[in-house]
């Protein structure tokens, strides 16, 4: 505390002013901060993967059956997309825009979900290890499953909601796959 406020402490209480009367009185110009350019948190409980060493991709655990709002909501052509709490819109809307060139690409067209999981892991590790920032992940738009439901789409987007190292993603534009494909955006190393 400076000598001021000191001051008008003892002058305050001198004179008979609440300290309440002197906040007010202090705060009167004050205009309150515009609402922050972040993502808030959802509250949504999601389960990292340790960063301090590479997990064993046979015992990386994806819960399967806890499907985020985000993703259940998905159907084939929809924009979709995810971003962290505390990624601004902007960030979002530059990827989105092709501000980051794409860095390396995975393809998953074919692979089971269990063979897709354990590639799409082991794609971001290296992906983090070489600090690439912007990658692309093809997932198919599932023209060719049962009811022409994109399975894998669904959970590509599950798993990498889950990644700690992933900051947001976004469907790609159709120059760079469309509705198969999504741009993901990765924290880099310090």
């Amino acid at each position: 505390m400076n000598d001021f406020d000191g001051d008008t402490k003892k002058t305050a209480a001198l004179s008979g002013i609440s300290d309440n009367t002197l906040f007010r009185d202090a705060m009167r110009d004050v205009v309150p901060l515009s609402a922050p350019n972040r993502i808030a948190s959802d509250k949504r409980t999601i389960t990292p993967v340790s960063r301090k060493r590479r997990p064993d991709l046979v015992n990386v655990s994806v819960d399967l059956s806890s499907e985020h709002s985000f993703i259940s909501s998905i159907e084939s052509g929809d924009d979709w997309s995810f971003a962290r709490p505390g990624v601004s819109h902007q960030t979002l809307r530059r990827l989105r825009r092709g501000y980051w060139p794409i860095q390396d690409n995975l393809d998953l067209h074919g692979y089971t979900r269990d063979v897709a999981r354990q590639e799409l892991i082991a794609f971001l590790e290296n992906c983090i290890e070489s600090q690439f920032r912007c990658v692309r992940v093809i997932h198919g738009k599932g023209l060719s499953s049962p009811n022409r439901d994109p399975i894998l789409k669904k959970q590509v987007g599950h798993w990498l909601a889950m990644y700690p190292s992933v900051l947001a993603f976004y469907q790609a534009k159709p120059s760079d796959g469309g509705g198969g494909a999504i741009l993901v955006l990765l924290q880099t190393k310090k």
